[in-house]
C-alpha cells in the first residue's frame, strides 16, 4: 500500500434490559423460556385496539446507564414509530426514539457516545427447518437499549479492532455492574453493529459499511479486520471496483462478511411520534441527583483503586470481570493491611485458586479470617510454598484454620537453628564432593544439599534458613 490510509468505526451496541417484563405490556420478560410464543399478548403481538404502557423501570435503566457514562439526560422524549415490514416486527413498525434519545453524549473506553435510546426487540426468526422458517414472539417486545458511539479513527485495522472489542467488553460490564443487563451475548442479549470505512484523508470519512448482529467479542474483532481487508483490496484492486454502502453480515464459519441489503437512511423508516404513548418530562419524574448518588462502584474507579494496591494488570482484571471474587479479595486485603502481604495473597488467588476452581467447580471460597491467616503463616515462614498450596486446596473445600491444618498434618516448618544446623553439618560431612563442586564455583550445586538437608529433617526445616546456614558454613 503506497497511499497512508485511516480506519474509523463507530459501533451500536443492542442489549436486552433486566425488566420484570415487556416494554409495552405485562408479558414476562424471559430470556430463559424454552417454549416458544408463551410470554405473549395482544399488545405485544399488535392485534387491533391494544394499547401499548410504558415500562417505567426500564426507562429508569438508560437512564441509569446515562449517569453511568456521564451523558446528559434529556429532560423532554418520547417514542417514534420506526416503519418497516420484516416478519419478525408483529406490527410492521419498531417502537423506537428517533428525535429525542433518553441520553446524549458520554464517553466510555476512548470513544464519544452519541446516544443512547430506548425501544422494543424484535422476535426471533428459526430457520432451522430446512425449507421454511418459524418465528417465536417471546423476544418481541422485550426492552432493548440501544447506544451509539461517534466514530472514531485509528492509524491501522488492527488497532480499529481491538478498540472496539475492548469497548465492549467494558461495555459489558458497565451493565454488569449496574445490573441493567445480563448482555450475555451467546444468547443474543447484547449484539453488537459495527459501522466501518476506510478513507486517506483523516478528516473525511469512507464510504460506510454497517457489520450486523455480531455476537462476540472474537467476532467483533474479526468482523472488522476482515472487512477492513475487503475494502483496501477493492480500493488497490480499482478497475471500477468501489466500495457499495450497504449492511452486511457475518459468516462465523467463513470468517468473512457477506451483503445482506443496501443500507436504508432514516427517511425510509418514515419516523413519526406514536400517538398511543404519552411524552415524558423525565428531570420531574425523576430524582437524577439521586440516582447518580446510588450508583455502585463502576468498573473505571473499581481498577483504579485495586491499581493503587500494587496489584499486577492482568489480576486486576480478573477482579474486575468477576465482582464476587473481587469483593471477596477485597475482604482479605482488608485483614491483611500490608501491601506485601496483599500481593502475595492476590497471587495466590489468580493462579492457585483459580486452577483450582477449573479442576473441581465445587471449590468454594474460605472465610477472609482463614486466607488471611494462611497468607501470615506464610510470610512467617511456618510452611512451605509447597505445604501452602496444598493447605489451599483443603480449605477451599472445608474451611478450617490453615495452622491447625499445618500442626495436624506434620506441615510446619522447623525454625528452630540449633536442630537445622546440627543437620547441615552432617549432610556436609556426609558429601565432600558436591561441597568442593560448590567451592569450585558451581553455586547450583548447594540445592542438591538443601533437598539432602529437608529430607534428612523429614520436610520440616525452613528451605530459606537452610540456604543461608549453608552459604555461611560453605565461605
Amino acid at each position: 500500500m503506497a497511499e497512508k490510509y485511516y480506519f474509523t468505526v463507530g459501533l451500536e451496541v443492542h442489549a436486552e434490559l433486566k425488566t420484570n417484563t415487556k416494554m409495552f405490556c405485562a408479558c414476562k420478560n424471559d430470556p430463559d423460556e424454552k417454549k416458544p410464543n408463551t410470554n405473549i399478548c395482544p399488545v405485544c403481538m399488535a392485534h387491533p385496539g391494544a394499547l401499548p404502557v410504558i415500562n417505567k423501570r426500564a426507562v429508569e435503566q438508560v437512564i441509569r446507564v446515562g449517569l453511568a457514562l456521564n451523558g446528559n439526560i434529556a429532560d423532554f422524549t418520547e417514542f417514534d414509530r420506526k416503519n418497516y415490514f420484516y416478519p419478525d416486527i408483529p406490527k410492521g413498525y419498531q417502537i423506537s426514539q428517533y428525535k429525542y434519545p433518553i441520553v446524549s453524549g458520554g464517553h466510555l473506553a476512548g470513544f464519544d457516545v452519541t446516544r443512547v435510546h430506548l425501544e422494543e426487540d424484535t422476535a426471533n426468526n428459526k430457520h432451522d427447518r430446512g425449507d421454511f422458517s418459524l418465528i417465536d414472539f417471546n423476544r418481541a417486545g422485550v426492552p432493548l437499549m440501544e447506544l451509539v458511539t461517534e466514530p472514531h479513527t485509528f492509524d491501522s485495522a488492527e488497532e480499529t479492532a481491538k478498540a472496539a472489542s475492548d469497548f465492549a467488553k467494558e461495555y459489558q460490564l458497565l451493565l454488569w455492574y449496574l445490573e441493567a443487563s445480563e448482555a450475555n451475548m451467546e444468547k443474543g442479549e447484547m449484539r453488537v453493529e459495527a459501522n466501518i470505512s476506510v478513507s486517506t484523508d483523516k478528516n473525511k470519512l469512507g464510504t460506510k459499511v454497517e457489520v450486523k448482529n455480531l455476537n462476540s467479542f472474537r467476532s467483533v474483532e474479526r468482523a472488522i479486520k476482515h472487512e477492513f481487508e475487503r475494502m483496501l483490496s477493492l480500493i488497490e484492486e480499482g478497475k471500477g471496483r468501489e466500495i457499495v454502502q450497504e449492511t452486511r453480515g457475518w459468516d462465523e464459519g467463513g470468517q468473512k462478511t457477506f451483503s445482506q441489503r443496501k443500507k436504508e437512511s432514516s427517511q425510509d423508516y418514515r419516523y413519526f411520534p406514536d400517538p398511543d404513548l404519552p411524552k415524558l418530562k423525565l428531570h420531574e419524574a425523576f430524582d437524577l441527583e439521586k440516582m447518580k448518588k446510588e450508583l455502585p462502584e463502576l468498573p473505571e474507579a473499581k481498577r483504579a483503586r485495586l491499581k493503587e494496591l500494587g496489584l499486577k494488570d492482568e489480576d486486576v482484571e480478573v477482579y474486575i470481570n468477576d465482582p464476587v471474587l473481587g469483593s471477596w479479595f477485597e475482604g482479605v486485603a482488608d485483614l491483611l493491611k500490608d501491601i506485601t502481604a496483599v500481593n502475595i495473597a492476590s497471587n495466590y488467588i489468580t493462579s492457585d485458586y483459580i486452577g483450582l476452581k477449573k479442576i473441581n467447580l465445587d471449590v468454594k471460597l474460605p472465610s477472609y479470617k482463614n486466607f488471611a491467616e494462611l497468607i501470615t503463616i506464610i510470610l512467617q515462614r511456618k510452611i512451605s510454598s509447597r505445604a501452602a498450596k496444598d493447605i489451599l486446596a483443603m480449605i477451599v473445600v472445608k474451611d478450617e484454620s490453615p495452622l491447625k491444618i499445618a500442626t495436624e498434618n506434620n506441615l510446619l516448618q522447623s525454625n528452630d537453628e540449633g536442630a537445622i544446623k546440627a543437620i547441615v553439618e552432617k549432610v556436609i560431612a556426609e558429601n565432600p564432593e558436591v561441597v568442593t563442586t560448590y567451592k569450585a564455583g558451581k553455586e547450583n550445586a548447594i540445592m542438591s544439599l538443601v533437598g539432602k538437608v529437608i529430607k534428612e529433617s523429614k520436610g520440616s526445616a525452613n528451605p530459606q534458613m537452610v540456604i543461608e546456614m549453608l552459604k555461611s558454613l560453605l565461605k
